[in-house]
C-alpha cells in the first residue's frame, strides 16, 4: 500500500515569487482509492495556446476576482474538472515554480473526493487518475540536463505512467512533492533560487 505522509508538505514553509509577470495557482489532487494514495492530473487540450496536450495539475492564471492565490486555485480547478471548493482539503503548499511564460506558479497540495470528475471541454481533454507507487518506480523516470536561454542549465524531470508523460513545470512540482512526501529522490537537480 503505497501512501503519501503530508505531514511535511504541511510543516513546508514555501519559497515565494513575486516578480514574474503573471500569477497562476494549481492544486495537485491526493485521493485515496482503495488504501493507495494516486494523484489526478488532466491532460490540456489540443487547441490551447500554452501547452497544449500537455500532462498537468488543475489550476491556471490569477484573476481580478481572486482574493488570493488559493481562490485561484480553488476557482480554475472548479471550473476544470468541477472540484468544490470545500471538497478540497488544503494540506500545504509547494514553493512556487517559474514557467517559460513569465507565469510564478504557486502549488497547493489537497486531499480530495474519490468521485467522477468532468473535464472542462474547452481545457480539459482528459483526467486521469495515476497511482503514486507508479511515479516511484524508477522505471517510470527520467531526466534530461538542457541549456535554457534564460536560466542556464536545468533538470527536466520525466514521469511515464500509464501511458502518460508528466514533465515540464508539472514534473518540477511532482518532484517536490515526492521528495517531501515519500522516499523518492530526484537523483540529480540544479538549485537555483530563480528557477
Amino acid at each position: 500500500m503505497t501512501r503519501m505522509n503530508l505531514e511535511p508538505v504541511a510543516a513546508h514553509e514555501p519559497r515565494e515569487i513575486d516578480d514574474e509577470e503573471h500569477d497562476a495557482a494549481v492544486v495537485a489532487p491526493v485521493i485515496d482509492r482503495d488504501g493507495e494514495d494516486h494523484l489526478l492530473v488532466t491532460k490540456r487540450a489540443d487547441h490551447l495556446g500554452e501547452h497544449p496536450g500537455q500532462m498537468s495539475f488543475p489550476g491556471g492564471g490569477a484573476e481580478r476576482q481572486d482574493e488570493t492565490i488559493l481562490d485561484t486555485a480553488l476557482r480554475e480547478a472548479y471550473e476544470e474538472i468541477g472540484l468544490e471548493a470545500d471538497e478540497a482539503e488544503i494540506v500545504g503548499q509547494l514553493d512556487d515554480i517559474r514557467t517559460v511564460t513569465e507565469y510564478a506558479v504557486t502549488p497547493f497540495v489537497a486531499r480530495i473526493p474519490d468521485r467522477e470528475y468532468e473535464p472542462d471541454e474547452h481545457e480539459v481533454a482528459e483526467i486521469a487518475v495515476l497511482p503514486v507507487a507508479a511515479f516511484l518506480d524508477p522505471e517510470n523516470y527520467e531526466y534530461d540536463r538542457r541549456d535554457h536561454p534564460y536560466y542556464g542549465e536545468i533538470v527536466i524531470h520525466y514521469f511515464h505512467v500509464d501511458g502518460y508523460t508528466v514533465w515540464g513545470a508539472t514534473g518540477r512540482i511532482l518532484v517536490q512533492l515526492l521528495e517531501l512526501a515519500t522516499t523518492f529522490e530526484a537523483p540529480e537537480r540544479i538549485e537555483r533560487s530563480q528557477y
